[in-house]
């Protein structure tokens, strides 16, 4: 398969973790994976938006369905994985979004509760669904592909967010190693490390980080704009259409990388 052909997903079925919101990077995964042909499963800690975007996937001539499911609990996620089975017959991609990042503070007053909480969600969340789409994967013996919401915070330190970027740096080091074990079933693990992106939780950090530096918005933007050489805020578009290319057969030969999604703000 070649050319734009090799962007489509016709025929593969796909869960995605942490889709409510309707500003969220999941949301946007879900609605590009819907619109190049694979059926999706949404799911997120509460129903929230999930009937929505189900039904925003369906108008677009796409298929889909929602179930809750809590990323910290194994049970949860081993019956998120059967109910795609179930419900669509397979389950070839995983997309593990679902995360949080309200939780910072400097490292010297920051709550071994909230380190627990963060790392949690962001990192044995990650670890679980990993584990159980790479076990269903493994018994349908045709391989599939595995892709982790990072973060630029994969890559580099930021200020007062050091449980934050401890846990993205470790889906790096997951990603990485999964890649090894899991490779000689055909199943590519990969993580994308998008930057900013005007979401509501990028909203929170961006001002929680501004005041906490005693900057305006406007001298937040005009920062920001003289660290991107692209000179514009990454959307989630932009990171859903990195997901896009992980799950095609365009990168079945890419496995066990961390692809900044920047605007070269991030090249490490």
């Amino acid at each position: 398969m070649t050319g734009a052909a090799a962007l489509g997903l016709p025929g593969s079925v796909a869960i995605v973790t942490g889709a409510g919101g309707t500003r969220g990077l999941g949301a946007a995964i879900a609605r590009r994976f819907g619109e190049a042909g694979a059926a999706v499963v949404v799911t997120d800690r509460g129903e929230a938006d999930l009937p929505a975007l189900v039904e925003t996937i369906a108008a677009n001539g796409g298929r889909a369905a929602a179930r809750t499911a809590d990323v910290t609990v194994e049970a949860d996620i081993g019956a998120l994985v059967a109910f795609a089975r179930e419900r669509f017959g397979s389950i070839d991609i995983m997309v593990n979004n679902a995360g949080i990042g309200d939780l910072i503070g400097p490292v010297e007053e920051f709550a071994v509760e909230d380190w627990d909480r963060l790392m949690a969600v962001n990192l044995r969340g990650v670890f679980l669904e990993i584990k159980h789409a790479a076990r269903a994967m493994i018994a349908a013996g045709k391989g599939g592909r595995i892709i982790s919401i990072g973060s630029q915070a994969s890559k580099s330190g930021i200020l007062m967010m050091s449980a934050y970027a401890a846990s993205k740096h470790g889906i790096v080091g997951l990603t990485r190693s999964a890649a090894i074990d899991l490779g000689k079933h055909g199943i590519t693990v990969n993580a994308v490390c998008p930057n900013h992106i005007p979401n509501d939780l990028g909203d929170w950090q961006r001002e929680t980080l501004s005041a906490a530096r005693g900057w305006t918005m406007e001298e937040y933007w005009t920062r920001f704009r003289g660290r991107v050489p692209l000179g514009r805020t990454g959307q989630a578009i932009d990171t859903a259409n990195a997901c896009l290319y992980l799950a095609s057969d365009l990168a079945s030969y890419v496995t066990g990388e961390a692809m900044n999604v920047s605007g070269g703000e991030e090249y490490h």
